[in-house]
């Protein structure tokens, strides 16, 4: 049972949280973060055609984008993400519920941090791609730890590359979101949304507005004026496919927690 959905002003908001728009920087707290993973995500969804899995889904906020003849829905199977998501399909956190060769794309964006078990997790995404498949696969670089105590890491650009080529796959090209003094400021808010958060909507829409715009707002000019530095970014956006002709993977045994 998919979760109901919500208020049209809350549906508005939920909106620029993931698909920012003009007034985003005023109601996002992770507006530069959410920017620059939609600009990159953007590059490479014309490419997600056929059968397309999104693992990791939660309320599948890119799927009016991705140009899929079917598109699936996957998250991991707890009450939380029953009662909370609208999911296609559930999984138990260490097999993709799916038979070999099943999907002609995946999309994987901001999940791969919570899987304990990297290298088990990308060979059930192997698995179920098609030879020739591609994913597409994001993951914070620069980011604080989040939904705790199931965030295991961080990846470098170089890191990100050897894990895919470890596990099969073919990496076809690489970006790096907000890689400029943008990264500060984000950095910034994601320590401020923390620390004013309170139980009452209408207090934490205030400090919104009036600590973190300022900050989106200065970040704006700021990174405008100041050069880029590719070596301090948010996140990785990665392409990568399943070479043709590959072998179908074997099922893994160890549990990827995600």
């Amino acid at each position: 049972m998919s979760a109901p959905p919500p208020p049209p002003l809350r549906a508005w908001k939920e909106r620029q949280l993931f698909v920012p728009g003009w007034a985003a920087p005023f109601v996002n707290p992770f507006y530069f973060a959410r920017r620059g993973l939609l600009a990159g995500l953007r590059e490479f969804w014309p490419q997600l055609t056929g059968d397309v899995l999104d693992v990791g889904c939660g309320r599948q906020p890119y799927r009016e984008f991705i140009p899929a003849a079917r598109y699936v829905g996957l998250e991991v199977d707890t009450p939380r993400t029953r009662a909370s998501f609208s999911a296609d399909a559930y999984y138990d956190g260490r097999t993709l519920p799916f038979p070999d060769a099943s999907f002609d794309a995946v999309l994987c964006s901001q999940v791969f941090e919570h899987v304990f078990a990297p290298a088990e997790f990308l060979a059930e995404i192997r698995r179920v791609l098609r030879p020739g498949g591609r994913l597409l696969l994001t993951v914070p670089f620069v980011w604080d730890e989040h939904e705790q105590p199931h965030d295991f890491a961080r990846y470098s650009s170089f890191g990100l590359r050897a894990l895919l080529e470890q596990a099969g796959f073919a990496v076809a090209a690489q970006r790096k979101s907000t890689a400029d003094s943008r990264v500060l400021f984000q950095l910034v808010n994601a320590y401020l949304y923390k620390t004013t958060r309170t139980s009452s909507r209408a207090l934490d829409w205030l400090a919104m507005l009036a600590l973190m715009a300022p900050v989106n707002l200065l970040g704006l000019a700021v990174g405008w004026l100041l050069p880029a530095n590719p070596d301090l970014y948010l996140d990785n956006i990665v392409l990568a496919r399943k070479p043709a002709g590959a072998p179908p993977a074997a099922r893994c045994g160890a549990r990827p927690t995600a």
